[in-house]
């Protein structure tokens, strides 16, 4: 009974913190811990992409041919970890915690065994997978080298980004980070260990990512099974109405379509940027981990947003979530413009720290630099497709996630290179990100003037 009545305070306790303290303290302390996950988490994909580099050109080429792989496996984690959050925070805003537990299990457990289907499949269809990647006939051992020991932490990988996601939803976005950091940190210490220490080149790279993983995982599923959080992971709280696992999915769908379209435009990427030789698949890859690097860091803002925009809105506390928004997009917007100034000025040495090969930096300036021009246009679109996805509207999330890399990015990448040749792929990215801005505002604006008054009925039905 003290137990229970425990976790009644703990959970009480947290439904005020979330929607009690003032907004920019909130989104502050929410986004703080994430930002530093994203950023190690960043730091540590490219890390990869320098030790790997230090290889030749063609190993460096093959981290981006696995990192559309990778996008696959994280799409689960993502799609899962997400849609199961997105529910999870409005029902723990109305203070419905059996449900949210219900939720949770139930996107861990199928985020694992989804994972390990990728497991089996990937590895019996490895060197064609890589292929259809944009591997060429240089890049593909490297290529089947590293993607064999990703396919193996699959499941692992795939269920962290679930319980990272589950528990920046809950509100608990430090214990998130100290998963992630660890398995970042880790990393980063066994790359050079293995890749020279050992001599073990690509698939040393490729173990200690998979290493790191694993330990990630086990930090992440023991703050679970030491209850540190509200909801709890346990097969007996596999839900059996199929309709709620549909749900998840339903809500998850954005993540989706976002992730899935993200390893299908760098699939394309890779195959059009190979017209060009092996320079021109590393210096696209290289610029790709720069940028995802710069936004990462609006990302982890857009993510500490996220459990706030669920909790204030399944609570009917409509003006805390406009509050959060305004907040989160001005200072998204102040960092990525200072990011992206600093990204276009130095733009050819960025490249250059990864490979000191004139052509992978002469490529590699110039679409870096493109890729700069749009970075400030982003918080808008990340807060929108995040503002949606968290308060339930499936809809206008998934669409959001479909512009910039479906809608825009793989037409034009289709098309440019055909026309304008090498700087067609160079400047597909920033065309894409542009024309995502474009679309976002009209649907951000109807929102906000729909929004309903804070004593309007708050709760809707899941």
């Amino acid at each position: 009974m003290s137990a229970q009545n425990d976790s009644r305070a703990q959970s009480q306790a947290q439904y005020e913190k979330m929607t009690g303290t003032p907004i920019p303290r909130l989104v502050l302390t929410l986004a703080a811990p994430t930002v530093v996950s994203m950023l190690v988490s960043s730091i540590y994909n490219m890390a990869d992409t320098f030790f790997v580099s230090q290889l030749g050109t063609s190993a460096s080429g093959a981290v981006g041919v696995v990192f559309s792989l990778m996008a696959i496996i994280q799409a689960v984690g993502f799609t899962l970890g997400m849609g199961s959050g997105s529910i999870i925070s409005r029902l723990l805003g109305r203070q419905q915690t059996q449900d949210a537990t219900r939720y949770a299990s139930t996107a861990f457990f199928t985020c694992f065994g989804i994972g390990c289907l990728l497991t089996v499949g990937g590895l019996l269809f490895l060197p064609p997978i890589m292929r259809l990647l944009g591997a060429t006939q240089t890049i593909l051992p490297y290529a089947r080298d590293y993607g064999r020991y990703i396919l193996l932490a699959a499941p692992f990988m795939a269920s962290s980004f679930t319980m990272n996601n589950i528990l920046r939803f809950e509100g608990k976005a430090s214990l998130a980070m100290i998963g992630l950091t660890t398995g970042g940190i880790l990393n980063m210490v066994l790359d050079p260990l293995l890749i020279f220490g050992l001599h073990l080149g690509i698939a040393g790279a490729a173990i200690a990512t998979g290493l790191s993983q694993l330990i990630s995982w086990s930090i992440l599923l023991s703050i679970f099974l030491l209850r540190k959080t509200q909801c709890r992971l346990s097969l007996r709280y596999y839900t059996r109405n199929v309709r709620e696992l549909l749900e998840i999915l339903k809500q998850g769908l954005p993540s989706l379509s976002r992730q899935g379209l993200a390893s299908l435009a760098s699939m394309l990427l890779n195959q059009n940027a190979a017209v060009y030789g092996d320079a021109a698949v590393a210096a696209m890859s290289i610029v790709s981990r720069i940028c995802m690097f710069v936004l990462s860091v609006m990302l982890g803002i857009g993510q500490g947003f996220q459990p706030v925009a669920g909790f204030n809105y399944g609570a009917g506390k409509y003006s805390r979530v406009k509050q959060a928004f305004r907040f989160t997009f001005l200072l998204g917007e102040i960092s990525m413009s200072v990011l992206a100034l600093l990204g276009f000025a130095f733009a050819p040495q960025l490249v250059q720290l990864f490979r000191d090969d004139p052509q992978v930096v002469l490529i590699g300036g110039f679409a870096l630099r493109c890729q700069c021009v749009a970075l400030a246009l982003q918080p808008l679109n990340v807060c929108s497709n995040m503002l949606f996805q968290s308060i339930g509207k499936s809809k206008p999330a998934t669409f959001l996630s479909c512009t910039r890399q479906g809608l825009f990015f793989i037409p034009a990448i289709l098309v440019l290179p055909r026309v304008i040749g090498l700087t067609g792929v160079q400047i597909t990215q920033p065309l894409a990100d542009i024309l995502s801005f474009v679309v976002s505002v009209p649907l951000l604006l109807r929102f906000f003037r729909q929004l309903p008054r804070d004593e309007a009925e708050p709760f809707e039905k899941l």
